[in-house]
């Protein structure tokens, strides 16, 4: 991990936080994602599933598109993903065709992620191409938010 990375992943993690934490209020899963490059954010994003009726609206998806509408380009070479949670298998095979170089993650998904639990998607040898993975960043405050907001899902049933 570069200097710069080590000296701004816990900001670029607050970012996804608070992204995370605005798609709780809207009533959306809280998972937030940021798209950073040369230390600037490129793209913000929260889950928008719900609002938009899309169930490929996942934070890493919109964050990746609105990223890529930043640039005018289909890839984000050199750029770092930071989200929330583990990517399921979807949001994984996004990341690598987007080419991140780098995804930042904080709760591990044992059920729905694809990354370090379930298909570990990068490690396929179908994979065109896998960043470097790093694990825990913001973890305690991600799987915070998780919770809160499925405790508060169970007690509106």
């Amino acid at each position: 991990m570069s200097d710069q990375a080590k000296a701004n992943y816990g900001t670029f993690m607050d970012a996804a936080i608070e992204q995370a934490r605005l798609a709780a209020e809207r009533g959306e899963v809280p998972v937030g994602a940021v798209v950073v490059r040369d230390g600037i954010i490129l793209a913000r994003a929260g889950n928008r599933t719900r609002e938009r009726n899309d169930p490929t609206a996942h934070a890493e998806i919109v964050a990746i598109r609105e990223a890529c509408a930043a640039l005018g380009a289909e890839r984000l070479v050199d750029s770092d993903l930071y989200v929330t949670l583990e990517p399921c298998a979807m949001c994984a095979g996004a990341i690598s065709f987007a080419r991140i170089k780098r995804l930042y993650f904080g709760a591990e998904d044992e059920k729905g992620g694809a990354v370090t639990n379930g298909a570990r998607f990068f490690s396929l040898p179908t994979c065109h191409h896998a960043p470097d993975v790093y694990t825990g960043i913001g973890e305690r405050e991600a799987s915070g938010l998780l919770r809160s907001f499925f405790r508060a899902q169970r007690k509106g049933d």
